[in-house]
């Protein structure tokens, strides 16, 4: 059971060939006042698992995966979803010419409410920008495609124009760590 509403997420296990069931619920995804990304990203996973759990009360148990993907820029701000063209761009232009993080942390519980993770993980990966051109970032907003992304931008779209290297997992920086969760499903007898 994938407890999202992303495409990507449920894409990516999907190519991976883990069977997908997606019962996603909406929370309040605000960054609390000094909270820190690390703190932010476990209080959010949590909560979306504890969000889930509460509708698949009468479905009975099942395992449950959700997962939640962060940009921290170069000076350590989380960078969410952008609401219009102007954070967008804003966002772009504080990745430009620069290398920041971008960090999805997964949980894998049974979906009975009460019971423990039975794994919870996060990646960084390091995702270094190019320099962008005058206007770039205007122009990329304006497309839409990074409006519900993480940081403003889709590393598998027109952004990948932008990246000139990353280090760590590219499918974490696209919504999930599909590796590390495989082997997290596996290493649970899971999958």
């Amino acid at each position: 059971m994938l407890g999202s509403g992303s495409p990507r997420r449920r894409e990516l296990l999907s190519t991976a060939g883990v069977p997908v069931v997606v019962r996603a619920a909406a929370i309040d995804e605000a960054v609390m006042p000094r909270e820190d990304s690390n703190a932010y990203l476990e209080r959010v996973t949590l909560a979306k698992l504890e969000a889930v759990r509460a509708l698949l009360a009468a479905e009975g148990p099942a395992p449950l995966l959700v997962a939640d993907t962060i940009v921290v820029s170069p000076r350590g701000a989380i960078l969410g979803k952008p609401a219009n063209d102007d954070e967008a761009r804003a966002a772009l232009e504080a990745l430009t010419g620069a290398t920041h993080e971008v960090r999805t942390r997964f949980a894998l519980a049974p979906s009975l409410a009460g019971s423990p993770v039975a794994h919870a993980e996060t990646v960084t990966t390091r995702v270094t920008f190019r320099l962008l051109a005058a206007g770039e970032a205007s122009a990329y907003a304006r497309t839409g495609e990074g409006r519900d992304k993480a940081g403003g931008y889709a590393a598998q779209g027109r952004a990948a124009a932008f990246i000139a290297r990353i280090d760590g997992s590219y499918t974490s920086v696209v919504g999930l760590p599909v590796c590390e969760v495989v082997v997290a499903l596996r290493g649970l007898a899971w999958w």
